[in-house]
């Protein structure tokens, strides 16, 4: 691809990004449940993280907990709490 084809393109998606920006629409990693979307809100309110950061913490903790054993308790907790 030439490069003035990948600095069109890029532009094209900046300004996508932008608009979408401008309606207020917050760009999320993939598809959510509106449950999560809930969580996500709630997560994002409190703590001010931003889309990388929630998705970086997320993945940590999921990790510590696998690696403490403690997934099947993480489980049980959302289901028990609705989350």
């Amino acid at each position: 691809m030439s490069i003035i084809k990948r600095s069109a393109n890029a532009e094209k998606q900046k300004r996508f990004r932008d608009r979408q920006k401008e309606t207020g629409k917050k760009q999320v990693r993939g598809y959510v449940t509106p449950q999560a979307m809930d969580c996500y809100k709630e997560l994002s309110e409190k703590t001010k993280w931003t889309d990388s950061e929630m998705l970086s913490n997320a993945l940590r903790i999921t990790y510590a907990a696998y690696k403490c054993g403690q997934i099947k308790l993480l489980n049980e907790w959302l289901k028990d709490h609705d989350k």
